[in-house]
């Protein structure tokens, strides 16, 4: 059951959404947070092998426009 958000700034209702991340080829899928601090890598751009990842959710408030996002554990 999806909760009610509101603006911490101006109270007014918080939208859910989310992050849209492209990669090679205009490829789209959604934003995740990686652990730790990014680090090159050759091969894929930057490391995250072995590192905790969590899809962003967001939300968007309809009368500011302010932004809010989370990455939440993922359920099974």
């Amino acid at each position: 059951m999806a909760q009610n958000r509101y603006c911490p700034r101006c109270d007014g209702k918080m939208w859910e959404g989310f992050l849209l991340d492209r990669g090679d080829h205009d490829y789209q899928r959604v934003a995740e947070w990686i652990e730790g601090t990014p680090e090159d890598s050759f091969w894929s751009g930057t490391k995250i092998k072995g590192r905790a990842r969590h899809r962003v959710q967001a939300y968007r408030c309809e009368k500011c426009g302010y932004l809010e996002s989370y990455a939440p554990a993922q359920s099974s």
